[in-house]
């Protein structure tokens, strides 16, 4: 009788008794601040792991921007800096920054590229809405003003090799709508272990916000309970009565001042913010009726499963199928890897958490790292701080040897000095342009003389000159590049020649970095399908008379491919372009409104506004007014006249 009894399944087998869910698994027998602060040690692992990358992004931005004396050195075992030994020396520690010229040439270089990411719909019967999207995605370029970000995230990553952007929605400048922030290394946290220059084997993100406390409640009351809770948190009475004690001054950050916990500014108010891969038992679904594979959580089988076969297996034998050849949905239990992200205080409070809300089922980062071989980041400023530093050696030296030589060196005899007169006077008088010292010989061979010595040329300035041509070569930086005029007799072709070289040199960095450009847009298109749920028309700047109208609706569930190509707003392409417009207008193959409306002519709204209002008064049948001859100017002015009449040639033959 014992053997057939049937005992409850809650009582032999508790689903959290293993981890394959590793939320609950977390959540079973430990309190929140158990949970918060099981992560809050992971993530101080993680960031103290980070710790030499800080440094050696503080050496290479303190070589960018001037300060390069202050590596350590230990003499006469006392350990201090370069800048300081050669102080105690009684010399100055000289410099001549090669490194910032060198960043902005390459800066300049990126610049110059003018390029930027387009849609293509992957299913061509889409196409027309690829250019909407576009549109779209240009004005949020333009919201964000991306053109700047992207320049001094470039700049960031030349110093530390690391280029972050964080993307987010929500309220922001009193409006709603998808945003992009820059991040700073020194907070960003991130998993250790990847290996994958991609970053696609990345399980642990994370970021600590240092906010005031108007910016934190925004974030996370949504309540009045919810704010007297976050107040009690941060015991914000006690933070306002004590002065800022901050040594931060403007404009300038201090590395050793870096805390996980506290914030530098004690007038801020700590969020950690992480994004971790966790687990959880789902179903992989196959409907071969809809060609589609989707997940499912385990307690929709019954709804989104069983009962949509049931449905089909009644109506698929009331149309005479057999249970055979009825399209079922099949299902596989599998363990899933998905980004679950928590805002935590620092003492142990759990603000926000939940599975990510974001379409592309990613967590908001979007991160770069360069080169990253083996896991290991070396930055194109790294490469040139040996030569940086020794020529700052070189030039030191010789000054310190110049300043060492013999220079106008008096020798005066002591039985030489007049009477009533100290050596401290003899000077003085000798420093005057018209001094006179009166002096007796009788007695003495020896006279005052000067001693004159030039500080012997042993080969300083040629190591100088060797060091400059080693930091263009190992950095790719030519002269050419640098905008150098050419030696004496070079042509103009060895000159671009020359220039083309050494943009050569620096296409793997440019292109690994507008690799990170594409992956950004592809979250901001993500965000914005996601996002932008309701109509609206949008008219981007520079795009005259041009309105685009968003209708998620035929947006939303398009599949994009996006690329780097040439931007439409270059001088280049605007010219290419209105001669294309001008040659087929000459053929009659377009009106001169649809010129006007698609070329780029200064004139191009004043003459539309004229041309209308003239086709206005003429439906009315009154008499139009002549086109004003101001603008006829202008327009002659700004057509391209020899391109227009070598189009027309064929047409007039």
């Amino acid at each position: 009788m014992g053997k057939n009894k049937l005992f409850s399944l809650s009582k032999v087998w508790n689903k959290f008794d293993n981890d394959i869910d590793s939320v609950e698994f977390g959540k079973k027998g430990q309190s929140q601040y158990r949970r918060a602060f099981d992560i809050l040690l992971q993530t101080e692992r993680y960031w103290a792991n980070m710790q030499k990358f800080r440094k050696d992004r503080a050496r290479n931005k303190n070589f960018t921007f001037g300060d390069q004396w202050k590596d350590l050195i230990t003499v006469d075992g006392r350990t201090m800096s370069e800048e300081d030994y050669i102080i105690s020396q009684g010399n100055v520690p000289l410099k001549n920054n090669l490194i910032r010229r060198l960043v902005r040439n390459v800066v300049g270089t990126y610049r110059q590229q003018e390029k930027e990411p387009i849609c293509t719909a992957r299913d061509r019967d889409e196409q027309s809405l690829g250019e909407t999207m576009t549109t779209i995605l240009q004005y949020n370029m333009q919201l964000n003003k991306i053109n700047e970000l992207d320049a001094r995230n470039f700049e960031e990553y030349l110093i530390s090799g690391a280029a972050i952007y964080r993307k987010w929605f929500g309220w922001r400048k009193d409006r709603l709508d998808c945003w992009t922030d820059l991040v700073s290394p020194n907070n960003w946290i991130i998993d250790p272990n990847m290996k994958d220059p991609r970053g696609w084997d990345c399980e642990f993100i994370g970021e600590l916000h240092d906010i005031s406390f108007e910016e934190l409640c925004q974030k996370f009351a949504k309540t009045k309970e919810d704010y007297f809770k976050l107040k009690d948190i941060y015991n914000v009475s006690n933070y306002r009565k004590r002065l800022n004690d901050s040594a931060k001054e403007f404009g300038y950050s201090e590395l050793n001042n870096l805390d996980f916990y506290m914030p530098e500014d004690s007038n801020l108010y700590r969020v950690i913010e992480v994004w971790r891969k966790e687990t959880k038992p789902r179903l992989r679904c196959f409907d071969p009726n809809k060609g589609e594979i989707y997940k499912i959580e385990i307690e929709d089988e019954e709804e989104m499963v069983t009962s949509v076969n049931n449905e089909r297996i009644a109506m698929g034998l009331a149309a005479g199928m057999t249970e055979d050849d009825i399209p079922l949905i099949k299902t596989e239990f599998f363990t899933d890897s998905y980004w679950y992200f928590y805002k935590l205080t620092p003492f142990g409070h759990i603000l926000e958490e939940g599975e990510t809300p974001y379409e592309h089922k990613e967590h908001p980062y979007v991160f770069k790292l360069f080169p990253f071989i083996d896991g290991e980041i070396h930055s194109f400023v790294g490469d040139v701080i040996d030569q940086q530093r020794y020529t700052n050696r070189l030039i030191t030296m010789y000054d310190w040897i110049m300043r060492a030589s013999a220079k106008g060196v008096l020798l005066f005899p002591e039985e030489c000095i007049p009477t009533g007169m100290d050596i401290n006077d003899i000077a003085d008088e000798w420093s005057r342009f018209n001094g006179v010292i009166a002096i007796k010989t009788k007695g003495t061979t020896e006279i005052p003389k000067q001693i004159s010595n030039n500080a012997t040329n042993i080969g300083i300035s040629e190591l100088l000159n060797l060091q400059l041509k080693l930091f263009e070569d190992i950095s790719g930086v030519n002269g050419a590049l640098q905008g150098k005029p050419g030696y004496s007799g070079i042509s103009a072709s060895l000159y671009s020649q020359q220039t083309q070289n050494a943009t050569t040199s620096l296409l793997d960095i440019l292109d690994s970095y507008s690799q990170f450009i594409v992956d950004s847009a592809y979250k901001d298109v993500s965000n914005i399908q996601q996002f932008y749920d309701h109509k609206k028309v949008i008219n981007i700047a520079g795009r005259k008379g041009e309105d685009i109208i968003y209708d998620p609706d035929k947006i939303q569930d398009v599949k994009w491919d996006l690329s780097i190509v040439e931007s439409t707003s270059t001088p280049t392409y605007r010219k290419l372009a209105n001669d294309f417009l001008i040659q087929i207008w000459s053929a009659n193959q377009i009106t001169l409104e649809q010129l006007l409306e698609h070329g780029d002519f200064p004139f191009a709204d004043s003459l539309l506004q004229s041309l209308r209002a003239q086709r206005e008064e003429l439906e009315k049948g009154g008499v139009p007014e002549q086109i004003p001859h101001d603008i006829v100017d202008r327009a002659q002015a700004g057509v391209d006249i020899q391109n227009l009449e070598k189009y027309q040639q064929p047409l007039k033959g």
